[in-house]
């Protein structure tokens, strides 16, 4: 049940997004243990300045496509997984859109059931429970 936000650079057409929202959640799906119907995904696009990110710290050069996603997992995932999954996303996003990996940056922040609520004021930790 991960919640994805996705900040990149404005302007990028509706094909491009579609092809990142895919290849994000099939990396997803492919070595990060999420169902395959289990997509929540929200997209920043920026304006110029507004995304500000060293281009060369730890893996650059970062060019205009550097696309930041950032990961809420509602569980914890080992470190082998996380490895995984952010070796998969950066042969995805390369295939489509084609993103350079060295453009691809991943933050996850792992959290509880008591943390989310999917629905009518349940957390998730109660609507297992029922």
């Amino acid at each position: 049940m991960p919640f994805t936000r996705i900040s990149l650079h404005g302007g990028k057409p509706t094909e491009y997004l579609r092809a990142l929202s895919d290849s994000l959640h099939q990396a997803m799906v492919d070595s990060f243990e999420v169902p395959p119907a289990d997509r929540f995904q929200v997209f920043h696009q920026h304006a110029p300045g507004e995304l500000v990110y060293d281009r060369d710290y730890l893996g650059g050069p970062r060019g205009e496509d550097f696309v930041l996603i950032a990961i809420t997992a509602g569980k914890p995932r080992s470190t082998n997984t996380k490895q995984r999954f952010y070796r998969r996303l950066a042969e995805c996003l390369a295939e489509s859109p084609g993103i350079a990996p060295r453009d691809v940056m991943v933050v996850i922040t792992p959290t509880q059931a008591e943390d989310w609520s999917f629905a009518n004021g349940v957390a998730l930790v109660d609507a297992v429970k029922v």
